[in-house]
């Protein structure tokens, strides 16, 4: 029996992926903000990549003061509201509350940084604007984290800037692929609207910069170029079968739902192939997608997962069974999915090894791979002189975001091969400044 009836209507939908920070009232807000501490050497600021005065903001939210709330926010992170909702504060700021030694629950950190950057968004107060113009110009490859923070860095240091988005909204992952209970889409365009609005960049949606003529007019015209590429699919294993109907990337997936809501189709009997942060969204959306068996399958044990323990802790709340020590050998169906041919696995040390005699048949009608994500190596490797690790990652200084190509820069998935959202929008800052630094000299 589903957890959850599959949706057919947009308040269904809604319903289904109710949010797991909905937003705060006044009420709440108040008395949430009354319980912090204001720590002198708060353990939360350093937990957080972009460095938010957290005892500062929740203080002017205390204080009635939520505009200077959210000047504090935006100040340290451009994408202050979407972080309050995706990032994992549970691990970060929040993890690292001081009320967690006394097992009391630490602050909202979360929700409280949501409200205040709501309230202004919804307002559209004017808080921002770009610095006195310098007369010098950056192309922006990427309209996710990383691209628009670094441009809302350099409109504030003076520079026109130019934003190249392939896809047709802004904000890459926090629109494509976060998961739907998480932040929704209305949200996220409406701090990319508020963004725009403040500092003025211009960006030109569905203008993929795919070729080597695309980048030398981009390096003949603007005077640097910053790299916001994220990653690229996900990264296929070669499994037998793995063309057929139904079996399908995680990150596809995800994006796919994200746009169409009810409109996508989830098969009842569902196997999502991966341990990660990723494969546990794709498990706990085909749950609240209404499919009756949800198997979420990996490699590896319990505790070697590269998921987050509450994110796991969330599927199962919603229905997905855990299927350990396993590796998938082949995908069966004619035509459709029918079902996944496991190994089960023993580790020895840091290898995984099969068993041998131990193959089973876990039946399904949809596979969905959380194997990882592919970097855009094709890609770059258009660039001259741009160094790549061993990872196929860009080569970056960690002080500036300066590449090998000393007219490139970079941050965000492109270069620290994924992590979380906030920490793209902090390396941005970081990088924007570089480009003002080189282009100072």
């Amino acid at each position: 029996m589903a957890e959850f009836s599959t949706p057919t209507t947009e308040q269904q939908f809604a319903e289904n992926f109710a949010q797991l920070k909905p937003l705060m009232n006044r009420t709440e807000a108040l008395y949430e903000s009354s319980r912090c501490l204001f720590c002198f050497d708060a353990p939360c600021i350093q937990a957080c990549p972009s460095g938010i005065d957290i005892p500062q903001f929740i203080r002017q939210i205390n204080s009635g003061n939520d505009t200077g709330a959210a000047r504090t926010i935006y100040e340290a992170n451009y994408f202050g509201n979407a972080c309050g909702k995706v990032c994992p504060t549970e691990v970060l700021c929040e993890g690292a509350c001081v009320y967690n030694l006394q097992e009391v629950k630490p602050i909202e950190i979360g929700r409280l940084q949501s409200f205040a950057t709501t309230k202004v968004i919804k307002s559209g107060e004017k808080l921002f604007g770009p610095g006195v113009a310098n007369g010098k110009s950056v192309a922006v490859i990427g309209a996710g984290p990383a691209g628009i923070s670094a441009a809302c860095e350099l409109r504030v240091l003076g520079y026109a800037v130019d934003v190249f988005e392939a896809k047709a909204q802004p904000s890459g992952l926090t629109v494509y692929g976060v998961a739907p209970y998480k932040i929704t889409n209305e949200e996220t365009l409406a701090e990319m609207a508020y963004l725009q609005a403040q500092f003025g960049y211009a960006t030109h949606f569905n203008s993929p910069i795919n070729s080597r003529a695309e980048l030398a007019a981009l390096e003949n015209k603007y005077d640097a170029i910053f790299l916001g590429i994220g990653l690229g699919s996900t990264n296929v294993l070669g499994l037998p079968g793995d063309g057929k109907i139904n079996c399908l990337g995680a990150v596809e997936f995800i994006a796919e739902l994200r746009q169409h809501h009810h409109a996508i189709k989830v098969g009842r009997r569902v196997v999502v192939l991966g341990g990660g942060n990723t494969a546990m969204d794709a498990a706990s959306e085909s749950a609240r997608m209404g499919a009756e068996n949800v198997v979420m399958a990996y490699r590896r044990g319990n505790a070697e997962m590269g998921a987050y323990a509450f994110e796991y802790d969330l599927a199962k709340s919603v229905g997905v069974k855990g299927l350990f020590n396993v590796s998938p050998v082949a995908i069966l169906g004619d035509g459709y999915v029918t079902g996944v041919r496991f190994v089960r696995t023993a580790t020895a040390g840091d290898r995984v090894h099969e068993v041998a005699g131990s193959e089973f048949v876990e039946p399904c009608d949809m596979v969905i791979m959380a194997t990882g994500q592919a970097k855009k190596t094709g890609f770059l490797e258009l660039i001259p002189g741009l160094q790549l690790d061993g990872k196929g990652r860009i080569v970056a200084d960690a002080q500036t975001g300066q590449t090998t190509n000393p007219k490139y820069f970079a941050s965000g998935d492109a270069r620290n091969g994924g992590a979380e959202v906030v920490n793209a929008t902090a390396e941005a800052k970081v990088a924007a400044r570089g480009i003002h630094a080189y282009l100072s000299k």
